[in-house]
């Protein structure tokens, strides 16, 4: 066993030095936002008819046999200790009404989700037929939206000032577009930029595999259940599930979940810090991906279609999201 320093002989060839080591290449694999496609992908993505009968199947088994055996110990309890199984029977038939009361939001939040597509179908129709009849009735339904809505109470008054004023459809709406839409634009747009400055956050700052996949897909969850409710469709979870598949859906089919655009490329490549960690880049990307998530919505839940009003920038979204949050290149 030697005591000393152990000395190794390296052939004249190999030494290794600073400045012998390669380059970096600059064509590295471009950034793909791989947390939001694969999240976008995954909620697009329809079940099999033979997956749903199976799933189907196993909760109709599993609600049967548990609530058989609910039954049976509460029958069973009556008969041991009666007043203890007369207390359990009314705690399962309150259960059965709080399922029902539930049963019954999910059916609301359907009905409200298809009054703001019901408006919008009416908006498109009286502008496509140049009908000013129709399109005063468009602005009662959806003035009757958001009529308690306190924070509308102003924009109503100016609407019902200035609309005698347009004699034609187009017109009209627009006016309606500009006092009641306005400020709801306006803060689904800052959910949109709040979800994109979080989704990259937490691409940037979590190693775990497959946890920004998951923080993506929460967080854009939330924030189309926001977007829905700012509009007045709030959702329930079955409704807000529907509502998200809907979205993505449009954007896989649309090729929204691509990155090979200017847009995201500019973004991501202009940042110094995305030069730096592959992380930070990735992070850049899925926030810009959930900005136009959050667009998608906004056109579904909106109960009238852009107008008068400028449809909001991708690229402005992110760049007022990503502010201050990562490092630019000088």
């Amino acid at each position: 066993m030697s005591k000393g320093p152990v000395l190794i002989d390296i052939e004249a060839g190999d030494t290794a030095a600073p400045d012998r080591a390669p380059p970096v290449p600059d064509d590295a694999a471009p950034f793909e936002g791989r947390a939001m496609q694969a999240a976008m992908t995954h909620v697009a993505r329809r079940p099999s008819p033979l997956a749903r009968l199976f799933w189907g199947l196993v909760i109709g088994l599993i609600g049967t046999a548990v609530g058989v055996a609910a039954w049976d110990f509460a029958t069973g309890l009556m008969v041991r200790l009666p007043i203890l199984g007369y207390a359990v029977a009314v705690m399962g038939v309150a259960l059965l009404v709080l399922l029902v009361v539930i049963a019954l939001r999910e059916v609301a939040a359907f009905a409200r989700l298809n009054r703001l597509d019901n408006v919008l179908r009416a908006a498109q129709a009286a502008l496509a037929d140049d009908d000013l009849g129709a399109a005063r009735g468009t602005v009662t339904r959806l003035r009757a939206l958001y009529k308690d809505r306190p924070e509308l109470r102003w924009n109503h008054a100016r609407l019902d000032e200035r609309a005698e004023e347009q004699l034609d459809p187009a017109s009209l709406l627009e006016l309606a577009e500009t006092e009641l839409l306005g400020p709801l634009d306006a803060q689904a747009t800052r959910e949109i930029e709040l979800a994109a400055r979080q989704v990259a956050t937490v691409t940037a700052l979590v190693p775990l595999a497959l946890a920004d996949v998951v923080g993506a897909l929460v967080l854009n969850l939330r924030m189309i259940r926001r977007i829905a409710e700012i509009y007045g469709g709030r959702a329930g979870v079955l409704g807000g599930w529907r509502l998200t598949r809907s979205v993505m859906a449009h954007l896989v089919a649309t090729g929204a979940v691509a990155v090979g655009d200017d847009m995201i490329s500019s973004v991501a490549g202009g940042n110094m810090l995305s030069k730096v960690s592959r992380r930070f880049g990735e992070g850049v990307v899925n926030g810009a991906l959930t900005a136009r998530v959050g667009l998608a919505a906004m056109e579904v839940c909106r109960p009238l279609p852009f107008l008068r009003a400028a449809r909001p920038s991708v690229t402005g979204m992110v760049k007022r999201a990503l502010t201050g949050l990562f490092a630019r290149k000088s």
